[in-house]
C-alpha cells in the first residue's frame, strides 16, 4: 500500500507557492481558471521524504514507537529505531528483545544513513555478530537506558563504518547529526500535510512576502 498522499505545487500568479492533493479547477487566489492558464511553476509533486525499510537494505532507520509520522507523530513522541539486513529486514531490540521486525510496520520510515553495496557482508556478519550476543534480551530491556537506540549505537559501533560509526561513540552526537536534520525536514511535510489536510477545499497558499527594510523574505503562510 503507497503511504504516499501526493502532494503537488505550483505558482500562478505572483510568487505564490499553492499546495493541494489535486489541482482545483481554479486558482484559489485570483479564480482563474487553470485548465487555460500560463503557470509561473508548472505543477509538481513534492518529493515524499518517507519509505518503506524493506526497500532500503544495509540502512538504519526510524518510526515512531506508535503511529505513523503523517498522522500520529510530535516532537514529544518517541522515535523507534533499527537496522535493516541486506535483504531489506528490519532487525529491532524492544520490549520483546531482539527479534525481526513486522515490515508492516515499517512502510512509512525514514532512513538515516546506511552503507555501499560492497559492505553488505561485512554489515551483515557485523549486525549477527551482535545480534548473538547474550544481552538483548526481553528482561535487560529498560525504556529510559537499554533500548532500541542502544542496540544500534552497539552495532554502528562494532561496523566501523566512517562517519556512522564514529558518531555513534556518543548517544548526543548520533542524534545530533542524523536523528534531527532527517526529523526536522520530515517535520516540514508533516506540516504541510495537515495543513492541507484541515483546509476547507484542499488547497494550501504559501506566500513570500517582503519585509519592510527589503531584507530576506518571510514567509507567511495561509489555508484556503
Amino acid at each position: 500500500m503507497d503511504t504516499d498522499p501526493g502532494i503537488l505545487c505550483f505558482q500562478h500568479c505572483g510568487p505564490v507557492n499553492i499546495f493541494c492533493f489535486e489541482l482545483p479547477l481554479q486558482c484559489p487566489v485570483c479564480g482563474v481558471p487553470l485548465a487555460t492558464a500560463n503557470f509561473r511553476l508548472l505543477p509538481f509533486r513534492v518529493p515524499y521524504p518517507f519509505v518503506r525499510a524493506t526497500q532500503h537494505p544495509c540502512s538504519i532507520v526510524i518510526k515512531p514507537t506508535t503511529g505513523d509520522f503523517l498522522n500520529d507523530y510530535f516532537n514529544s513522541k518517541d522515535l523507534h529505531i533499527g537496522v535493516t539486513d541486506s535483504k531489506g529486514m528490519v532487525v529491532e531490540f524492544d520490549r520483546g528483545g531482539l527479534q525481526q521486525a513486522d515490515a508492516h510496520l515499517w512502510k512509512q520510515c525514514l532512513v538515516l544513513d546506511g552503507a555501499a553495496g560492497p559492505w553488505s557482508d561485512h554489515w551483515d556478519s557485523t549486525l549477527a555478530h551482535v545480534a548473538h550476543q547474550d544481552c538483548w534480551t526481553a528482561e535487560r530491556y529498560n525504556e529510559a537506558d537499554f533500548n532500541c537506540y542502544t542496540f544500534v549505537l552497539a552495532f554502528l559501533r562494532s561496523l566501523r563504518y566512517g562517519r556512522l560509526s564514529e558518531a555513534a561513540i556518543n548517544r548526543t552526537e548520533f542524534c545530533e547529526k542524523f536523528i534531527i536534520p532527517r526529523t526536522t525536514a520530515a517535520g516540514k511535510y508533516i506540516s504541510l500535510f495537515r495543513k492541507l489536510r484541515q483546509s476547507q477545499n484542499q488547497c494550501y497558499v504559501h506566500k513570500m512576502v517582503q519585509s519592510a527594510l527589503g531584507t530576506t523574505p518571510q514567509v507567511a503562510i495561509s489555508a484556503r
